[in-house]
């Protein structure tokens, strides 16, 4: 499974996101992911993945793409 299929499996499984609505270039906010469910996200992400995502700062602006590109550099470390 790619990380951006990883990344759109939990949100649609923890947060009910509406699979149609992940698409590279929608904010965060836009699928309802404040600041908490944003850092409840990168936990999920970092024990479904086995990565640490401790230094990178996201916020509800920043795209799904920007999440996906996040995760994937540091997957890729």
């Amino acid at each position: 499974m790619s990380t951006s299929e990883e990344i759109s499996a939990l949100l649609v499984t923890r947060f009910g996101t509406d699979p149609g609505a992940i698409r590279p270039e929608v904010p965060l906010r836009h699928l309802r992911l404040d600041s908490l469910a944003l850092e409840e996200l990168r936990l999920l992400i970092e024990d479904r993945m086995d990565i640490d995502l401790e230094d990178v700062v996201l916020s509800s602006r920043d795209t799904v793409g920007a999440l996906v590109a996040a995760v994937s550099s540091k997957a890729g470390a």
